[in-house]
């Protein structure tokens, strides 16, 4: 099934919507820190910034942007609009619902002030309707291809869906360990860390730390079967996982980088060895998903309406309307 052109249109405007809301977000970050390498320092999770103000994103907001961006574009000119619409949409959903039991919250008034909550919360709302109506849509605007010429939605190739299922589960998994060493190293305030609280610090318009960790999990194993069986919508699911991934990754090792890791790797401990191998790991992985499932597989032509009648000789076509043509004249012709 394709999307018709009018549920184009309206996907690649909720797209971009969204794509101004986080824009917005994020240049009042910058402009709020007088100093986008100052801010960069915040994200990667240095130790030393001190900011003017508490920034209302993280770092992953440009990764989103990014995706509203590429699902405008995909609205417009893929094959695959349907299902990049509904992963855009999916995605959103998951990531903006906590915002409306967390930025109204009383604990918030000492970070931000009330109308930067107030503007926060209509933006999740927003947000959240523009990410429904991207599924209604998605669903709502499919038709049957009318002939050959219309490609179907590209699946991922074999080799591709089968680098991402290894790729995919394996840090879906990886960060799924994480998480369950987070839980035995702060059970006291865990609850916090997974849907909010007074301990736990985060950008005014993002889910809590502990909450992005399960999306970004269940995200990856379920692109990763996905991919397995060439499923339709393995390549934007997966892509948007891989674009996570890969971000994470390079937040990881700006981090080994920064404070020479690397240079001292024997002497760390055991658990921050792995930290570091998996800041790498994720870069590997995000950016071989990518590359992966950002080229469709073949393509395979549209099924169109049986007619009764074969090519060629006016045969009927077997098993439909009468058996199957001989293959030699009868005896006597």
């Amino acid at each position: 099934m394709i999307l018709t052109r009018g549920a184009r249109v309206t996907g690649a405007v909720l797209c971009a919507v969204l794509a101004l809301i986080v824009a917005g977000w994020l240049v009042r970050d910058v402009r709020a820190a007088d100093d986008i390498g100052l801010l960069w320092r915040y994200w990667a999770g240095y130790y030393d910034p001190r900011l003017p103000l508490l920034p209302t994103t993280s770092a992953y907001d440009v990764v989103l942007l990014v995706v509203y961006l590429s699902a405008a574009v995909a609205s417009l000119r893929s094959s695959v609009a349907a299902t990049a619409l509904v992963a855009t949409g999916v995605v959103t959903i998951v990531l903006r619902l906590p915002g409306l039991w967390n930025i109204g919250e009383s604990r918030t008034n000492a970070r931000f002030t009330d109308d930067l909550r107030t503007r926060a919360l209509l933006c999740a709302f927003v947000a959240l309707a523009a990410g429904i109506a991207m599924i209604i849509t998605a669903g709502a605007g499919r038709r049957a291809a009318r002939d050959f010429s219309e490609r179907l939605p590209a699946r991922p190739g074999q080799g591709a869906g089968v680098i991402a299922f290894l790729c995919l589960g394996a840090a879906g998994a990886i960060v799924i360990a994480w998480e369950i060493r987070q839980a035995t190293q702060i059970s006291a305030i865990y609850p916090d860390w997974f849907v909010g609280g007074d301990r736990v610090v985060q950008g005014l318009i993002d889910p809590p730390p502990g909450w992005f960790s399960a999306v970004l999990a269940l995200l990856c194993l379920f692109a990763a079967v996905s991919a397995l069986v060439r499923a339709v919508h393995a390549r934007p699911f997966g892509l948007i996982a891989a674009a996570l991934l890969l971000f994470g990754g390079v937040l990881g090792v700006a981090r080994t980088v920064h404070y020479e890791l690397l240079d001292r790797f024997g002497d760390l401990p055991v658990e921050s060895q792995l930290i570091v191998v998996t800041g790498f790991f994720e870069v590997l992985a995000g950016a071989v998903v990518l590359l992966a499932l950002a080229l469709p597989g073949p393509d395979e032509p549209p099924a169109m309406p049986n007619q009764g009648y074969g090519q060629g000789y006016g045969y009927p076509q077997p098993g439909v309307y009468g058996p199957p043509p001989p293959s030699q004249p009868p005896p006597g012709w």
